[in-house]
């Protein structure tokens, strides 16, 4: 598949891969990051393709070269003001924010400064006691982030621990985004660094199940043609189900998600 060319971009797909180029592994700078997100955001997968997501610290160096399209931002604990303060001017689409442990108090400050029209994912800690954290921002307007991989082996959960989270959030009919990790459609052994990566096609079958023992089965997949054919098989009723769920992701390249899908057959040129 050309991805020059023009295409369909299945409703599976619609916005699901929220541009994370200037974070690492990538670490693309950001005055490369723009113009690169502009080519994205006129490609024919346009359609596929989030927010540009930066970190509260550049937002000085983004003002500066005066962004037409939307930008997410990430925010460490106690930043909320000063991030939105930054961002004034900008076309401020979300702000992706740390909770710590105290969700709570999370929910409490956005629901304070956050601005009318600006969207919030809420970073909720890893732990055994995940329950809580969704528990605080369970029937607010807020979805909740979750960690799915990182530069250390310990940042990869489990298939066991993803699931729980998954279903933990569909008990609760709370929506979520992933972060790190879901560098490639299909489960896989990264053979450089020996770590376990999720799929986002495992994930985004996943979120369709209400069953934790299925959910990790489809998350401990590693077959992509199986994967595919499960894909293949969706109504439209249970794509549209599964993407309210599981909402985006962020990824340091665009380009690696869709080639994957290409090469799955789920992906064509129209």
């Amino acid at each position: 598949m050309d991805l020059g060319e023009a295409m369909n971009v299945p409703e599976l797909y619609r916005g699901l891969f929220d541009d994370a180029a200037v974070f690492p592994p990538g670490d693309l700078p950001l005055a490369d990051a723009v113009p690169a997100h502009l080519a994205h955001r006129v490609a024919p997968y346009a359609a596929a393709v989030g927010p540009l997501l930066v970190p509260v610290d550049k937002l000085a160096e983004l003002a500066a070269l005066a962004p037409q399209f939307p930008i997410g931002v990430t925010v460490p604990t106690g930043r909320l003001a000063e991030a939105l303060k930054g961002a004034a001017g900008l076309p401020l689409a979300g702000v992706e924010y740390v909770a710590g442990e105290d969700v709570r108090a999370a929910v409490a400050e956005l629901d304070a400064l956050l601005p009318e029209g600006v969207t919030a994912a809420v970073e909720v800690p890893r732990s055994d006691r995940i329950e809580d954290s969704l528990d605080a921002l369970a029937g607010t307007p807020y979805r909740a982030k979750y960690r799915t991989g990182g530069l250390s082996y310990a940042a990869f959960p489990s298939v066991a621990e993803l699931a729980a989270f998954q279903l933990a959030c569909a008990e609760r009919e709370l929506p979520y985004k992933c972060t790190a990790g879901l560098h490639h459609a299909v489960r896989h052994t990264d053979l450089g660094t020996g770590y376990e990566h999720h799929g986002f096609l495992n994930v985004l079958l996943a979120a369709g199940t209400s069953d934790r023992a299925e959910a990790a089965e489809l998350l401990a997949e590693r077959d992509g043609a199986r994967l595919a054919t499960a894909v293949q098989s969706l109504t439209d009723h249970q794509s549209a189900r599964i993407r309210a769920a599981f909402t985006a992701f962020g990824t340091c390249s665009i380009a690696e998600p869709l080639e994957d899908l290409a090469r799955l057959g789920l992906l064509e040129n129209s």
